[in-house]
C-alpha cells in the first residue's frame, strides 16, 4: 500500500498503529528520561535518545518559555495528526502559548507567589478552508483531551527530587 500523506503525516502508518494501541494498550505508554547538562552561565544541553536542545543563554529560549513551546508543539503535532486523519489540509497553523511567573522565589526572595506560571493561556490559529464546523470542533476537542503536555499542565502530578551530591 502507497504511503498516504496529509500535511506531512503518513495517515495509513497512523491509524495502523492506532489499532494497534487499541488491541493492546502498552504500546501507548512511554518513559523517556531526558538528561540536562550544565554548559555554563544558565546554558543546558538537554538530551533524550537521539534529540538535543540548547536551553538558557543570551538570545535562546529559557525554560519557561521552552515549556510554553512544548505546550503549543504538542498542540500543532496533535493538531496536524487529526486533522490529517479526518482528510483535512491544513494550509496554515499556528499555535501560541503565553503565559505569566514571578521569580522573586527563583532568585531566593521571599515571595508569597510560587515561580512556576500563575496562568497558561494559548490560541490555536488555523487555516483550513475545505474543514467543516464540525470537524474543527473535533480538533478543538482533541486538543482539550488528547495533548499530553497540555494534560501535564492542567493537572497536578507527583514530582519527586532527589538531589544527589557527588564527593570528590
Amino acid at each position: 500500500m502507497a504511503e498516504q500523506l496529509i500535511n506531512g503525516v503518513d495517515v495509513a502508518g497512523t491509524l495502523a498503529f492506532r489499532e494497534a494501541v487499541r488491541a493492546d494498550s502498552s504500546l501507548a505508554d512511554r518513559h523517556p528520561t531526558v538528561v540536562a547538562r550544565w554548559l555554563g552561565g544558565s546554558r543546558s544541553e538537554v538530551r533524550c535518545e537521539d534529540g538535543v536542545a540548547t536551553i538558557g543563554g543570551d538570545g535562546e529560549l529559557n525554560a519557561m518559555r521552552m515549556l510554553l513551546g512544548c505546550l503549543a508543539a504538542c498542540d500543532v503535532d496533535l493538531i496536524a495528526m487529526h486533522a490529517s486523519i479526518l482528510g483535512i489540509d491544513i494550509e496554515n497553523l499556528v499555535v501560541e502559548a503565553q503565559g505569566r511567573f514571578n521569580i522573586r522565589r527563583y532568585l531566593g526572595l521571599d515571595s508569597d507567589v510560587g515561580p512556576g506560571f500563575q496562568d497558561v493561556r494559548y490560541v490555536v490559529r488555523i487555516q483550513a478552508p475545505t474543514a467543516s464546523d464540525e470537524q474543527l470542533a473535533r480538533l478543538r476537542a482533541a486538543c482539550e483531551r488528547g495533548s499530553p503536555v497540555g494534560d501535564t499542565l492542567e493537572r497536578a502530578i507527583p514530582l519527586t527530587l532527589v538531589f544527589d551530591h557527588a564527593q570528590a
